[in-house]
């Protein structure tokens, strides 16, 4: 077996028992608006957020870098 493998399996695993842990329903109050949803639901969707946000933020400082590099290079 690869080290990728159980390293993915390791993954699987963990989050498969964190899920189990936290099914327990929370309320959510934004504002006006209030929910109910799971707490693993809640996390992940935080967790993904957070990925997403790094990643275009990340994407964002490259992209100035790139445009600085070149006009640096054109001078």
């Amino acid at each position: 077996m690869s080290y990728k493998l159980i390293l993915a399996l390791l993954l699987a695993g963990t989050a498969l028992i964190f899920v189990i842990q936290n099914a327990a329903v929370v309320e959510i109050k934004i504002f006006l608006w209030s929910f109910e949803i799971s707490r693993a639901l809640l996390y992940f969707i935080l967790l993904s957020s957070g990925m997403i946000i790094g990643w275009l933020l990340n994407s964002f400082s490259r992209l100035k870098k790139k445009q600085r590099n070149k006009i640096k290079n054109n001078l």
